[in-house]
């Protein structure tokens, strides 16, 4: 009746004269019925669209940050519009951003790397990105990727979202637990994926038992500084079972954290040698193992010496965490794919892929169990493995293959469910299902609002789709993925918007109340992105300048609409050109770039942004340089030269 009522509205008002400013002069004959008969559109859809809609000038309530997949990067999204706002760069170059392109993202790219002097790694498969929190909450202030295929983790600050460092994890070689981050992101963790030998070196498949680990790292965050201090994180070693997604406890389990696995089987394929594959090699046991871990006791033997050290990390062993009870492993469904934690931190929810249940876990009856020792024996590490009936509260019929569960802060839990393309609403308290929502493929991952904290809002959930079939324009063969966001405030979930991500495979994302964000919209004059501090050679207005120091050449440059000051670099061939860039502009939204033509030279300039960029001149002739950011009338007047002379040339 609603939509009704505003149809009506809308097609009386088209009537009148003296319409609002902006809106059409002319009315559409028939008003809002006809465009709906028109489009084919319901009710519902009308209602899905004001409900989503957001004016010129109307800012979103929400902002979603989503894993980029194999683009290595993270998707910024508005919501409710679901409009993208912005792709962060992460781990691969960004043209637009001029990451990766001369100034200091170079520095952070390097870092990244996993073998210094090897083919550099260009891409990255981002899962999980994580907020950094303070008692729980996201605080709006950092955000933590992973990269699955290279084991590593990067820091983003949200003062500018931009990314300040990537750390490669020396001992393993990929990661899927992470970055999750303790309640008041102390630690940043990483659990790894396929196990592998600590360290990577070469050992041969035949020792995988003996040899092969897993392993749970926990880097430690300076939250003053922004940045993970690698001499003061250390790791525990976990069994060679393929460990998958994680979770930090929160409230009544603060100091847990919750790893489930696959392959409790230790399947290594072998096909042309005549094993089994491990799809099925994997799935020939009834149950995997969920890992519980104690980080906090963990912590402490760790700083008592407990631990030993390889490649220069603190590894706490599998020898020590056993009899200790820092490790302990209870068995949940095969191939689970979700170990969540609820908002009071009471309970852990577990989806699995190969059962048509979620398993409630209770940390209270958790904590007995390793307390009294009730355990039902031992795994081939001698890790104590609780008894999975007493370690649980109960287990809610979902459908076929549920994986995530989100909350809504109502006693609601939402639980994606993979074959049968639904999100189920289930009831913590009752364990039953209350409703189910039918989305368009093959939901993965799902996200609620702030629905990972001690306190979700309650008002949106987002189905992580893996496919989209019919949803689209035709495109190719490659289809993009398909976020669509739900409503759950009202009496029953109702789908709200599609939104394709044609950038990269999304797998795990968490939204945020935009209230929450605070960022910078211009840099203090001269600021270096990389130190948050005025760069030591950062120029000022008068003092701009070339300097040669033999085979150095050192350009003092500012950049302001619509000019850059010097505009003509001459240098000769085999001279190591230092470009000292600061932009001149103080305004919001004023940015600049700048490139050199042929020399892979890409910088992005925000308001009050220094950048350092380092070539060597190998190319001679002339090459125009310009700024790449449409920024005034004169835009296309703010270039100038970049002249190399050839060897042995001369001067005219």
């Amino acid at each position: 009746m609603i939509v009704l009522c505003l149809a009506a509205l809308a097609a009386s008002c088209g009537e009148k004269s003296g319409d609002a400013p902006g809106s059409s002069s002319t009315p559409r004959a028939g008003g809002m019925r006809a465009l709906m008969k028109e489009r084919g559109l319901s009710e519902a859809d009308v209602e899905a669209a004001l409900l989503t809609y957001k004016p010129t000038g109307k800012k979103d309530d929400y902002v979603i940050f989503a894993s980029g997949g194999q683009s290595g990067q993270v998707l910024v999204i508005g919501v409710p519009s679901m409009r993208l706002l912005k792709v962060i760069a992460v781990y691969t170059p960004e043209p637009w951003q001029g990451y990766g392109y001369g100034g200091y993202s170079d520095q952070v790219l390097a870092g990244g790397q996993q073998y210094p002097g090897s083919t550099p790694i260009t891409w990255a498969d981002v899962h999980h990105p994580n907020l950094s929190e303070t008692g729980g909450d996201y605080d709006g202030k950092y955000l933590f990727v992973n990269d699955k295929a290279n084991a590593r983790i990067a820091v983003v600050d949200l003062k500018d979202f931009a990314t300040k460092q990537i750390v490669p994890n020396k001992l393993v070689s990929s990661d899927h637990g992470g970055a999750f981050v303790t309640p008041d992101t102390d630690y940043v963790i990483e659990t790894s994926q396929y196990p592998a030998p600590l360290g990577r070196e070469f050992v041969p498949i035949s020792e995988y038992k003996t040899r092969y680990r897993g392993l749970a790292m926990f880097w430690k965050f300076d939250k003053t500084r922004g940045r993970i201090v690698p001499e003061e994180s250390w790791a525990v070693e976990l069994p060679p079972y393929t460990q998958d997604l994680a979770d930090c406890g929160k409230r009544a389990s603060d100091g847990y954290i919750f790893i489930n696995s696959f392959n409790t089987e230790m399947a290594t394929g072998g096909v042309l040698e005549g094993n089994p594959p491990i799809e099925s090699g994997a799935s020939q046991n009834d149950t995997d193992f969920l890992h519980v871990i104690n980080w906090k006791k963990a912590e402490a033997l760790v700083k008592a010496g407990k631990a030993k050290t390889i490649k220069g990390v603190r590894v706490l062993p599998l020898e020590v965490s056993g009899p200790e009870k820092v490790l302990v492993l209870i068995p949940e469904s095969k191939s689970p794919h979700g170990a969540d934690v609820t908002p009071d931190g009471e309970e852990i929810v577990v989806g699995g892929k190969l059962d048509t249940h979620a398993t409630v876990y209770s940390i209270a009856k958790i904590k007995q169990l390793i307390d009294t020792d009730k355990f039902e024996g031992r795994d081939p590490y001698g890790l104590a493995i609780l008894p999975f009936k007493d370690s649980i509260r109960g287990q809610v019929e979902i459908g076929l293959g549920p994986l995530h569960t989100v909350y809504d802060g109502q006693g609601n839990a939402f639980t994606s469910v993979f074959i049968d393309s639904v999100v189920a609403k289930w009831s913590l308290k009752d364990l039953k299902v209350i409703e189910k929502l039918p989305v368009h493929y093959n939901i993965g991952h799902i996200l609620a609002a702030e629905g990972d904290t001690v306190s979700p809002d309650g008002k949106y959930v987002v189905a992580m789709n893996k496919m989209s079939i019919d949803r689209f324009a035709n495109i190719g063969p490659l289809y993009p993925q398909n976020f669509q966001l739900i409503g759950i405030d009202g009496e029953k979930m109702k789908l709200l918007a599609d939104m394709p991500i044609g950038i990269g495979e999304p797998h795990y994302a968490q939204m945020i109340k935009a209230d929450k964000l605070k960022p910078e919209k211009v840099y203090p004059m001269g600021t270096n992105p990389l130190t948050d501090e005025k760069d030591k050679f950062a120029v000022t207005p008068g003092k701009e300048r070339i300097e040669r120091n033999g085979k150095t050449v050192d350009v003092y440059m500012t950049a302001v609409r619509s000019h850059f000051t010097p505009d003509r670099i001459e240098v000769d061939e085999g001279d190591t050109v230092n470009v000292h860039l600061t932009s001149m502009e103080q305004a919001e939204d004023q940015v600049h770039g700048f490139t050199i033509d042929m020399y892979n030279v890409n910088i992005s300039l925000e308001p009050g942004k220094h950048e350092n960029i380092s070539f060597v001149a190998d190319k001679s002739g002339v090459f125009p340089m310009y700024c790449t950011e449409f920024c005034s009338a004169l835009h296309l007047e703010m270039a100038g030269y970049f002249l190399v002379k050839p060897k042995g040339g001369k001067a005219p």
